[in-house]
């Protein structure tokens, strides 16, 4: 399988020429993440995890389409693209489902907690093909699975550095990539990563950066 990692949260997985797009934000270049898709997975409301524009436009142009999200996420795309509403499915933590040819299982329920004056909304993690874990904005650790590789949000308004080497060492995936470093410049960027990195190979994950539009097979 090869994934594509695009700016702060947005991935692109291809296999046998189908195509699933987990978080096209506001911050990713989400047109181009989406061109061609089979399926897409949102983790959360957030702007910076879902470029509605940009998805409405991709559900409207595509009718192979599908698209995973948070019962909220759900009800607003089905408002805003009434015309592919039954291709819009709500998506609860603890079930799977085929998504464009991708197994996928759901995980968590809710978004990290940012500050007690900021709410909390539904944010769900996706393992694609009991492989590739996508948490949204979330620390939660997939139960009873074994995670081959991991993408890990190095910096958030609800995260630091402990927290990041912690899901790294918890997860124990013998990989992993950086997703939602859109707010970080370079010199943090190598910061944040050289802790991950340093760390999480005591406990047997090989960390390595992916820049935007860059791939790894996985």
């Amino acid at each position: 399988m090869k994934l594509t990692k695009f700016t702060h949260a947005c991935v692109r997985l291809e296999k046998d020429g189908r195509v699933l797009v987990l978080d096209p934000g506001t911050f990713s270049e989400s047109a181009e993440a989406l061109d061609g898709a089979h399926a897409v997975l949102i983790t959360h409301e957030h702007a910076d995890h879902i470029d509605v524009a940009a998805v409405v436009s991709a559900l409207e142009g595509n009718a192979e389409l599908e698209l995973y999200a948070p019962e909220g996420v759900a009800e607003n795309l089905r408002t805003e693209t009434p015309g592919a509403a039954s291709r819009v499915h709500a998506v609860e933590p603890g079930t799977s489902f085929d998504a464009g040819g991708f197994a996928i299982r759901s995980f968590g329920g809710q978004h990290a907690l940012i500050h007690p004056h900021v709410p909390v909304v539904a944010n769900i993690g996706y393992l694609v093909d009991e492989n590739v874990y996508h948490p949204g904005d979330s620390f939660i650790i997939p139960d009873g699975i074994s995670v081959q590789t991991l993408l890990v949000p190095v910096h958030a308004p609800w995260n630091k550095v402990s927290e990041v080497v912690d899901f790294v060492i918890g997860v124990r995936a013998p990989r992993a990539f950086p997703i939602h470093d859109g707010l970080l410049n370079r010199t943090g960027l190598d910061l944040v990563e050289g802790h991950v990195k340093r760390l999480g190979a005591r406990y047997g994950t090989e960390f390595a950066h992916l820049s935007s539009r860059e791939s790894a097979d996985v």
